[in-house]
């Protein structure tokens, strides 16, 4: 599997991490799916719902992704996933990520924000639901 994406959707994702830093941020990964290839058309910040351990968890409402899915069909896309950051952690996906994460096919994005700077960047996909496999990421420029 792969995630088709442009230079402007990593910025924001980069950006999103920096902005909510020490606390993890969020969001939706709106797009289209072509053969084996999530091809993201935008990216969806959402707010991180988490009262506690926001610095090391992210929560997405039913009602946030309600809204984010009516929002992705008005446009003739659907929810191909979801990304969040990693606060001073590596962009790898931890055994929580796992058990409360995306479906099989879906990109799971990561950015590790390092003493609130972005860094690494990675993208992984669930085969099935016992382990993520990380994906390529095919980076076009924005136009």
């Amino acid at each position: 599997m792969a995630i088709k994406v442009n230079s402007e959707h990593l910025d924001q994702i980069r950006k999103h991490g920096e902005k909510t830093y020490p606390h993890e941020c969020c969001g939706f990964l709106l797009g289209t799916r072509e053969g084996e290839t999530n091809v993201l058309g935008e990216v969806h910040a959402a707010e991180n719902e988490r009262q506690e351990s926001r610095e090391t968890r992210y929560l997405i409402t039913p009602e946030q992704s309600n809204r984010a899915d009516g929002y992705a069909r008005a446009r003739g896309l659907g929810v191909i996933g979801y990304y969040h950051s990693h606060p001073d952690h590596p962009a790898a996906p931890s055994g929580y990520d796992l058990d409360h994460s995306c479906w099989p096919g879906e990109s799971y994005i990561i950015v590790a924000v390092e003493q609130g700077k972005s860094a690494a960047l990675n993208s992984f996909t669930k085969p099935d639901y016992t382990h993520f496999e990380q994906e390529e990421i095919l980076v076009e420029e924005a136009v």
